[in-house]
């Protein structure tokens, strides 16, 4: 293997898999069945049952690279972990390891005070609260972080807080007690990259208001409790703010690198699982005479997937071995070129899928419109792929300059 596999995570990998046969499969159908008829508003009752379990095995808190809180995990390691994790929508709140929280409990973690770990991280890292990321806005063009316009404004000893934020994932979650903002504290930099920052706001905060919730591809709380989020004139201690004014993108690209190859190596899983339904479904078919599995353009598909599994696979694994030994912003590049190949990807697997299941594959009985829903999303989600297309151009351009 290009990338072998230490005997460590050979082991939480084949823990990981016999967790997943035992309990993430057999209540999948519960999961969708609670998240369709309690809405995006409610706690789902098998996540919080599934969730001592996986902590009793010691499957717990796998993502944290860096800390003695976490796995001790490269990114590279929790690379085939993740992919375990991403085959089931269910899988990864059950191991505490789900978005957007492992991208919070990092920024906590990295930049936030000893008094922040203790109230935030510590009940992230125990699962008993979930959190929330508010950065992208309904008024403007969120592509180009740049254009936020919500405000963060220095009052004596606290900050002003004011915006409309949406794609706020987590924020109907009951459990949901804590966000990190970003918005404009200098709006007047002529450096457009030092006139953000970030700022923790307690959800209970006197002003926040969560609107409503947003629906993806018509799915309220799976694939993504998206919501709407307004904040008016919310006050919170300057102590709040992270890391210092002017350093939001800073955090931005800490936090982001991370999120971004979680994603991907989710996707991997995703499609892996696709493709199998893919070729049960053709091998039980009969169309014409002969089983679906039997028709060449089936069978092209299905090698054609095999392929964009492994080329997708690859990449992500070079990513994560490059955030390791080069660091997230050497290894930008190979973050960006995932992003962008990883949820193209997935998109194409399960819309071949969708086709070899005929009609039912429309429906929400095979999970493949929920795999879809994830897949598209993510072609948005931390950046479209014509920002890190462009960037990747860039980037290559550069090369030859003279």
């Amino acid at each position: 293997m290009l990338y072998p596999v230490s005997p460590k995570v050979a082991e939480l990998k084949a823990q990981l898999e016999r967790f997943m046969d035992r309990h993430i499969y057999p209540n999948e159908e519960r999961f969708y069945r609670e998240a369709e008829e309690l809405g995006p508003w409610k706690v789902y009752p098998v996540v919080e049952e599934l969730k001592p379990l996986a902590k009793a095995e010691g499957l717990w808190n796998l993502f944290l690279p860096d800390s003695d809180r976490g796995a001790g995990l490269t990114n590279l390691e929790y690379a085939t972990l993740c992919e375990v994790m991403g085959r089931s929508h269910l899988a990864p709140e059950v191991f505490n390891c789900s978005a957007p929280d492992t991208g919070n409990m990092e920024v906590l973690e990295r930049y936030g005070s000893e008094a922040d770990k203790k109230r935030w991280l510590e009940p992230l890292l125990n699962g008993e609260i979930r959190s929330c990321f508010a950065m992208t806005e309904p008024a403007v063009a969120s592509s180009d972080a740049t254009n936020i316009e919500s405000s963060i404004v220095r009052d004596g000893d606290h900050y002003v807080i004011n915006g409309r934020k949406w794609y706020t994932t987590n924020a109907t979650d009951p459990r949901c007690k804590i966000c990190i903002f970003m918005g404009k504290s200098d709006p007047d930099n002529p450096n457009r990259h030092k006139q953000q920052s970030m700022i923790l706001v307690p959800m209970d905060t006197p002003g926040v208001e969560v609107k409503r919730s947003l629906p993806v591809f018509g799915f309220y709380g799976v694939p993504d409790r998206a919501s709407e989020v307004v904040f008016t004139n919310v006050r919170v201690p300057k102590e709040n703010l992270l890391l210092g004014e002017g350093r939001g993108f800073e955090i931005a690209q800490g936090r982001l690198g991370p999120g971004r190859i979680h994603h991907c190596m989710r996707l991997i899983g995703l499609a892996e699982r696709t493709l199998e339904k893919m070729c049960r479904r053709a091998r039980n078919r009969v169309a014409f005479g002969k089983p679906v599995s039997e028709q060449t353009v089936t069978q092209e598909r299905i090698a054609e997937a095999r392929i964009m599994i492994e080329q997708a696979r690859l990449l992500t694994l070079n990513a994560a071995h490059a955030m390791d030994t080069v660091g997230n912003k050497v290894a930008k590049a190979e973050i960006a070129m995932i992003k962008v190949a990883v949820p193209n990807m997935a998109c194409q697997i399960v819309d071949w899928a969708i086709q070899a299941h005929g009609g039912g594959g429309t429906s929400n009985d095979f999970g493949l419109t929920q795999a879809y829903a994830t897949a598209r999303l993510l072609r948005l989600a931390d950046g479209p792929d014509e920002v890190h297309r462009n960037q990747i151009a860039r980037m290559e351009l550069k090369k030859y300059m003279n």
